[in-house]
């Protein structure tokens, strides 16, 4: 059972590891800008009602994509945190006709290597769930808590972490809240299941493919350029 479903990416951001003359989102990989291939990921979906990408106001890259012209993706003005973008990008679907009890998917714009298999899976496994939740990978690797001279405290068990991978699934209304109450007195929020955290509720963690990479740092796109060697602009 599937789940009809409007998408927020918040492309704001500059990206400023990454080192380059433009924003991470726009560097190209097979033909294509990044961003252009995160869209792809979900503008063939049957069940996608609406899109709205959140960008810098003066970002110069954007009006020159193809994807600009495409009437399912509206813009809207992203802001100084993610937090804040989604939540300008929640606003706009509401204007564009998105109800409060709506699924929204946010995704990362820089996260273009979602396989429609973890898409699909995320649809079906939270359609009827009481709260929505996210892809996400089971830490695999030891890991070490630090203190601040760069020295291990001690070991964390693996077998209780995950990695936040995105999408991230929740209703319209209950998302907004969430985020503009936790803006409105500073709580720290890294991602939209942390902001439904912090209302008190239980995201449900949905086991998604490790390739789902985020386009951090340089080594990142290498991979990426690596693992999609042979694939031609569409």
């Amino acid at each position: 059972m599937s789940a009809p479903f409007w998408l927020v990416i918040p492309a704001a951001g500059i990206g400023a590891r990454m080192a380059a003359d433009r924003p991470k989102q726009y560097l190209e990989v097979a033909g294509r800008c990044i961003l252009e291939h995160s869209l792809d990921c979900f503008l063939d979906h049957p069940d996608l009602l609406g899109v709205v990408v959140c960008l810098a106001e003066d970002d110069p890259f954007w009006p020159a994509l193809a994807s600009a012209a495409n009437p399912l993706i509206h813009r809207a003005n992203g802001g100084r945190e993610r937090a804040d973008s989604v939540l300008a990008g929640l606003q706009a679907l509401q204007q564009a006709g998105a109800d409060e009890a709506d699924w929204v998917l946010v995704h990362d714009a820089a996260r273009p290597n979602l396989a429609r298999s973890d898409l699909d899976c995320l649809l079906d496994v939270l359609a009827t769930d009481p709260v929505g939740g996210l892809l996400a990978v089971p830490a695999r690797d030891t890991l070490k808590q630090a203190d601040a001279a760069g020295r291990v405290v001690q070991t964390v068990d693996r077998a209780v972490i995950w990695q936040a991978y995105t999408p991230q699934m929740f209703r319209l209304g209950a998302l907004r809240q969430a985020l503009g109450d936790a803006l409105a007195v500073g709580a720290a929020i890294t991602d939209e299941a942390s902001a439904i955290e912090w209302a008190g509720l239980a995201p449900r963690l949905v086991e998604g493919r490790a390739d789902n990479l985020k386009v951090t740092r340089p080594e990142d796109l290498q991979w990426l350029r690596l693992a999609w060697a042979g694939r031609s602009a569409q």
